[in-house]
């Protein structure tokens, strides 16, 4: 995978950060965006900005063809069995809530059973912990290795015969794991639950085969995959979509209105209430095709190649924690010895190195960690060996820099 003729292809990395050619590894936070999207954004904002569905004049037609012409990409990239599986929302957390409020709030009773794992983002706890208050239901966490991974043993002796939501991230935002989702669905649904996956640091990095993995729900959002801010989606089987309520009620999603009752389209716009996000939908199209051109599985491999090479450096220097599993996705969380992340992240930024210190939206896993915060330096299909070689020269800098001050 030629890196530099990628690289060429994001505008915002050729620029320089406190004096220093910036090196971004924060792309688990958000993605930057390739020219490609930014093109896309601009075109239909310039030529063909219109609402959808409604209207029957040219501008309005070409708007929902982009559209629906999205909605289509995204069926074809996770292998959606039907577009009317593919729901646009804001992002992963909305998503995610979508399921919370819109099923687990009115199929699950008090006794049932919603496990979890402590690796997980906010938005894959929160929304569990108040369908479980709701509900009366029971939040069950599965229990984690010393290396931050989980076992299918540990899997099967938590999941039981009133267990029915299994919510679980593909990948890890601060430790990197890979969690085995598709054996997990299966577990899952021998026992009659259905399995919800946080897949926003699944898709971008990763060939996601929703079929494949049997995964009843997953979650993913565009700017984490070199699309636009406030664009997400939601892929759900179809049986289960239908099932659900709408958590969203007005214009767009209605089939009749009357005086005292309503009822709703079809799927998928049964979950699109009002003006949907038009332009984020066909920016995250234009992502797609970018991504489908150079190949998810190379993207893989090159951050593989990546994060291998920095553990390597890593782990030959004096006073550096690493935590999560040696086989893992793109990222790599640390701590210095003796220096708070946000000290090391300021110390990598006057280098022009953008890294992200704090919790990482994953508290209860900080707390398994026993830990307070950590940096996360996370690579991408713009990011080099050479990058890496910059971070290494710049925590070495903040060690000697902290090491002088204490």
């Amino acid at each position: 995978m030629d890196t530099r003729a990628i690289r060429e292809q994001f505008p915002i990395l050729d620029q320089e950060v406190n004096g220093h050619p910036l090196v971004y590894l924060d792309s688990a936070a958000t993605s930057q965006k390739p020219i490609q999207v930014i093109e896309a954004l601009n075109s239909y904002y310039r030529q063909n900005n219109s609402n959808v569905h409604r209207g029957v004049h040219t501008l309005g037609t070409r708007a929902t063809d982009q559209y629906e012409g999205a909605r289509n990409k995204v069926k074809q990239f996770i292998n959606a069995y039907s577009t009317q599986e593919v729901i646009f929302t804001r992002g992963t957390t909305t998503a995610i809530n979508m399921v919370g409020y819109g099923y687990a709030r009115h199929f699950l009773t008090e006794g049932d059973e919603i496990v979890i794992t402590e690796m997980e983002h906010h938005s894959n706890i929160i929304p569990w912990q108040q369908a479980a208050k709701f509900t009366g239901a029971t939040l069950k966490y599965i229990p984690m290795e010393e290396d931050g991974t989980i076992t299918l043993d540990s899997v099967r002796s938590t999941i039981t015969d009133k267990t029915r939501i299994v919510a679980m991230t593909h990948v890890s935002n601060v430790l990197g794991t890979v969690n085995p989702i598709k054996e997990v669905a299966e577990i899952a649904h021998e026992n009659g639950a259905i399995i919800v996956v946080d897949g926003a640091q699944g898709v971008p990095h990763m060939k996601v085969d929703v079929q494949d993995l049997d995964c009843d729900f997953y979650a993913f959002s565009g700017h984490k995959m070199c699309g636009p801010t406030g664009i997400g989606v939601l892929y759900g089987k179809k049986h289960l979509l239908e099932k659900m309520e709408p958590v969203e009620f007005g214009g767009e999603m209605i089939d009749f209105v009357g005086l005292y009752d309503s009822t709703w389209k079809e799927l998928p716009w049964k979950f699109e209430g009002g003006t949907p996000i038009i332009a984020g939908a066909i920016g995250l199209g234009a992502a797609i095709d970018f991504l489908e051109e150079i190949g998810l599985h190379q993207i893989e491999a090159h951050e593989n190649e990546i994060v291998q090479y920095a553990q390597g450096l890593f782990t030959d220097m004096e006073g550096l924690t690493i935590f999560g599993p040696e086989k893992r996705s793109g990222l790599i969380t640390f701590n210095i010895e003796g220096v708070h992340p946000h000290d090391t992240a300021t110390v990598l930024d006057a280098e022009g190195i953008a890294v992200r210190a704090g919790h990482h939206c994953a508290q209860p896993l900080m707390k398994w960690l026993n830990v307070t915060a950590t940096a996360r330096a996370s690579f991408y299909l713009y990011n080099s060996k050479d990058d890496v070689d910059r971070l290494v020269e710049g925590i070495q800098l903040a060690k000697e820099y902290f090491g002088d001050v204490f």
